[in-house]
């Protein structure tokens, strides 16, 4: 298995000027951590949960005693206000991405993963963005693992573009949370999260319809089955 077998590729971006209020919101909706931050077609940097930790609003940026601010060299002091302050994604973001091949093997992302203490890389084919692999990502590659212990065969990566390829063809489709498709052996799990039992039902339908598909694992997690009502008073 490489990057290409279980990255997410419907990667939410943003823009440098994008402002962050819409970053956070994005990131909230879609549950996701981090964000990369585009430039046409470049990545100049990516927002994550931790680039937001400290900030003005939360009463967390970094407070420097006088002394210690008189001994500091004003650069670092620059950078560490424009972060904790900064109003868009190229005030807030981490400049120095650590992105992958499309053809990285999946141990090797988790080895980087853990040594460079990060959750999550772009994956890149031809200096272009074509997805993302997070720790979920590789959770649940794992899964698939323990479920069948056995290389993918040649149809299991036509299997799953085939379904990402019918599902994003539709609004339906496209509008699912963190989806993300493994295929081992013919056998399809889906992932992601589904705002009705409707769109649940689409999506493993479109599973079920896909030739070379044995069965359909279904891990889609529907939102509404665990909203409660609140009576109005």
């Amino acid at each position: 298995m490489n990057a290409a077998d279980i990255m997410t590729p419907d990667v939410i971006t943003v823009r440098p000027d994008t402002p962050l209020d819409q970053i956070v919101a994005l990131m909230l909706e879609h549950r996701i951590s981090g964000v990369p931050v585009m430039d046409g077609d470049s990545i100049v940097g990516i927002v994550t949960e931790g680039d937001l930790m400290r900030r003005v609003e939360l009463g967390s940026d970094t407070r420097r005693s006088h002394l210690l601010e008189l001994v500091s060299r004003a650069t670092p002091l620059a950078a560490d206000y424009v972060r904790s302050h900064g109003r868009k994604a190229s005030e807030v973001m981490s400049e120095n991405v650590i992105a992958v091949d499309d053809t990285m093997l999946v141990g090797d992302i988790a080895r980087l993963l853990e040594t460079r203490r990060i959750k999550r890389v772009p994956v890149l084919r031809d200096g272009k963005l074509v997805g993302i692999v997070s720790r979920a990502n590789l959770l649940r590659a794992l899964a698939t693992r323990l479920q069948a212990l056995a290389d993918p065969l040649p149809d299991d990566r036509r299997i799953r573009m085939a379904v990402f390829d019918e599902l994003y063809r539709h609004k339906w489709g496209a509008q699912v949370a963190q989806l993300d498709v493994t295929v081992e052996d013919g056998v399809v799990t889906l992932w992601g999260i589904v705002h009705s039992q409707e769109q649940k039902t689409a999506v493993r339908v479109t599973a079920e319809n896909t030739p070379g598909v044995k069965r359909v694992v279904d891990h889609l997690e529907d939102v509404t089955a665990t909203t409660t009502m609140v009576p109005l008073a």
